[in-house]
């Protein structure tokens, strides 16, 4: 318990607080509850000595109409106190998620590979859950059980403290074994949170997988592995259900000690007269109510090493520093001569350097087009420009502006960005354009949609454009997904476009309505193009050519291909070496499975050529 206390004070100070007066009124509802059962247990003396020994029949009529009003009384406290406890349960639960999920947008993309989504749900969902149980079981255990149990003590000890101390005789044995039961919860309450962890990862990673699962026939492995995961979170979960059932296991045999004693001590006492029924029963039934809520307090002590687990790895990840922030006074956001400018810039992750001492320049209004291996460092540049990271060394300027002086969402609506990867989101197809906004007047939003090619099928769907795209937008093709990418790129309407892969994945129809979305889109803007299929980037105005972090050389296509080097040497494996290659697909196009018919005649094969990888 000696982490108790702080994490206590954070939940308290940062959620719970602000919600003093509630729980002072539920806490008010808690202690009248709490208090019936000493009342009714007080009842038990006049009922047995004055109506049943003595036989006062008027004294009976008053015994039974408090006995109702009793019951009437903590019938409608417990309703009180409980729906308050709920309210209180789900607003702070939800400030607590609100505050998570914030948090963790704000993260960079090294935390995000470090912690996959399903370890994210998982503490967003399950362990913030147990955290609100957990603060409803506290605040009950704090006012309704706790002030029974001293207001059952009271009667007790009002009968005779003799036998009040003979039923506590027992309580200093459960301080060592409720302890170590206490270390033995926690331990196993962080495991088994872990494991429910990877859990939903798995599961988030078989249901956004389930493609490749099935082509892959990957179903009887994947099920494998979730249920050895499972077998051994059910095992963790019950070590700890053991630990946490052991504390009120302990009070009910210590309880059971008590008892035996004040009724061997006691019974000798009525016996010889010294003691009545009615005395004996208003303490036996005293400490016969008070023996459940003893026992829920008990098991409160387990179920608090439970959340204090889940409620640690929340802490962590809200306290978890934010590696990429706006600068405290950010500078004033260019407007004009938008020059994109790297400068001597260095990168590494972990012990791997992805950028060298890398320099270019993208000018304002142009097209500048980054060509190279994989790996080559394309795609860092863009996450440097959007301070998705920031370089170890060396400068990235905008406009003539160090990116890490510009607030982060001024920077970052600087850009408009298209992808290989498409990501829509589960919502309508008009939403999934707008992304929130309300300011769009249709005609706007029809003619962006115009130029992204996105109302050659926005007809043709169920609903139209309030059709709802699925998970990913799985209802929609690669080529429509994309073609919504760029409405949106349009509808923003911003300066710089950086264009990644964004047709690598479309068929040569797609692609081509695509590529002339992209070619309205670029127009005017400051453009950069990451590309390996270098039949889309000829006309660019700039080629940047790149090889493991560094630029080795740049220039229009022609005075690249005059000079020779790399960017000569992919062109001839693309289009002249690999011509085969190319023959083979154009071939797989026609559906002969890599060989040319004989009857295809040639200027077939050209024009089908050109249509797959442009003028070759």
């Amino acid at each position: 318990m000696a982490a108790s206390g702080p994490l206590l004070r954070w939940l308290w100070h940062g959620y719970l607080k602000k919600h003093t007066g509630l729980m002072g009124l539920a806490v008010a509802f808690m202690v009248l509850e709490g208090s019936m059962l000493g009342a009714l247990s007080y009842l038990m003396q006049p009922m047995f000595d004055d109506v049943f020994v003595a036989g006062d029949g008027q004294m009976l009529i008053w015994v039974g109409i408090m006995v109702i009003t009793i019951f009437v009384v903590r019938a409608f406290s417990s309703v009180v106190q409980k729906v308050i406890l709920t309210q209180v349960a789900l607003r702070t639960s939800a400030a607590l998620r609100f505050d998570l999920l914030d948090r963790m947008m704000l993260q960079d993309g090294a935390f995000h590979q470090q912690h996959p989504p399903g370890f994210l749900i998982q503490r967003v969902q399950a362990d913030v859950g147990a955290v609100g149980e957990v603060w409803r079981a506290i605040i009950t255990g704090a006012g309704r059980d706790l002030i029974g149990l001293f207001v059952l003590f009271g009667v007790a000890i009002s009968v005779d403290p003799v036998w009040a101390l003979l039923a506590c005789v027992g309580i200093p044995v459960l301080v060592l074994p409720a302890s170590a039961a206490q270390r033995y919860v926690r331990r196993y309450a962080r495991t088994a949170r872990d494991l429910g962890a990877y859990l939903s990862t798995r599961l988030d990673e078989v249901f956004h997988g389930i493609v490749q699962i099935k082509l892959n026939a990957l179903e009887d492995y994947q099920s494998d592995q979730y249920r050895n995961l499972t077998k051994r979170f059910i095992g963790t979960e019950t070590r700890a259900a053991f630990g946490g059932a052991a504390i009120p296991a302990m009070i009910d045999i210590i309880s059971g000690l008590g008892f035996m004693a004040v009724i061997l001590y006691g019974g000798s006492e009525i016996i010889a007269g010294e003691k009545t029924i009615g005395e004996f029963m208003t303490f036996f039934t005293a400490m016969g109510f008070a023996f459940d809520p003893l026992r829920r307090l008990g098991g409160i002590v387990g179920l608090w090493q439970t959340a204090a687990a889940a409620i640690e790895r929340v802490k962590e990840l809200l306290d978890a520093p934010l590696m990429l922030t706006s600068p405290d006074t950010p500078a004033k956001l260019p407007e004009q001569d938008l020059d994109i400018v790297l400068e001597n810039v260095s990168l590494t992750y972990g012990e791997t350097q992805v950028l060298r001492e890398l320099s270019l320049v993208a000018e304002a209004g142009k097209t500048t087009a980054l060509v190279g291996a994989s790996g080559a460092g394309k795609s860092t540049i863009f996450n440097l420009l959007t301070r998705l990271v920031d370089p170890q060394e060396g400068s990235v300027r905008v406009g003539g502006v160090e990116t890490t002086e510009l607030d982060l969402a001024d920077l970052r609506g600087m850009y408009s960005v298209v992808t290989q990867e498409a990501l829509l989101f589960d919502e309508t197809l008009r939403e999934n354009i707008l992304l929130g906004r309300t300011d769009v007047p249709d005609d706007r939003l029809r003619a962006v949609m115009d130029a992204a090619h996105v109302s050659d099928f926005v007809d043709g769907l169920p609903d139209g454009l309030d059709t709802r795209v699925g998970p990913r937008g799985s209802a929609l093709s690669g080529g429509q997904r994309q073609r919504v990418v760029i409405a949106r790129a349009l509808l923003r309407d911003t300066p710089i476009l950086l264009l990644d892969e964004a047709t690598s994945a479309l068929d040569a129809q797609s692609e081509k309505v695509v590529q002339t979305a992209l070619d309205r889109l670029s127009a005017g803007r400051t453009t950069l193009v990451i590309a390996h299929r270098l039949s889309t980037i000829r006309e660019a105005d700039k080629i940047v050519v790149m090889d493991r972090g560094e630029v080795k050389d740049s220039g229009n296509h022609e005075e690249l291909l005059a000079r020779g080097g790399i960017y000569a040497d992919l062109y001839r494996l693309q289009f002249r070496d690999g011509k085969t290659v190319v023959d083979r697909q154009v071939a797989e196009a026609l559906g002969t499975g890599g060989d040319f018919p004989r009857e295809a005649g040639a200027g077939l094969i050209a024009r089908l050529r050109a249509r797959l990888f442009g003028n070759v």
